[in-house]
């Protein structure tokens, strides 16, 4: 996993040749899902601006992983969910909600202590809007869940 070294409050960042090749990342700590999004649409219409992007009428952005066609956007979220995780029914209620379910550390990792990256899962189909709504509306039924548990 590619490193920021010497870099703290890193909020925006570009990944070259990594799964794909470029992966654009807006990140922060907190839950202003608003400010990371429109960062991201700022930085990827200066880089569109040097480097064309292709695009396909059909199936949305192109890009080398075929699972992030589509609109390719992933939002995610770091969230502990030690109450609701322990349920046998977690994977089952994030797959209704068409989430994706993770390890902090990438696709394959395990979970720590508790802590999930939770994401949209569908890419193709649907808007770069509907991604990041589809992860914010299912976080936030998760954290709903969580605290009934």
């Amino acid at each position: 996993m590619p490193v920021v070294t010497g870099q703290r409050d890193v909020t925006f960042l570009v990944w070259v040749n990594e799964e794909d090749h470029l992966r654009i990342i807006s990140m922060q700590n907190g839950g202003n899902v608003g400010q990371v999004l429109e960062r991201l649409i700022k930085g990827v219409k200066a880089i569109e601006t040097k480097v064309p992007f292709s695009r396909d009428d059909r199936l949305g952005w192109l890009t080398f992983c075929p699972s992030n066609l589509g609109t390719t956007v992933r939002a995610s979220v770091h969230i502990k969910l030690p109450k609701i995780s322990a349920k046998p029914d977690f994977k089952k209620i994030c797959d209704e909600m068409k989430l994706q379910i993770r390890g902090i550390h990438g696709e394959h990792s395990e979970t720590e202590g508790g802590v999930y990256d939770i994401s949209n899962k569908a890419r193709l189909g649907l808007t770069e809007f509907e991604a990041v709504k589809q992860m914010y509306d299912g976080v936030k039924k998760l954290i709903e869940l969580e605290k009934a548990a």
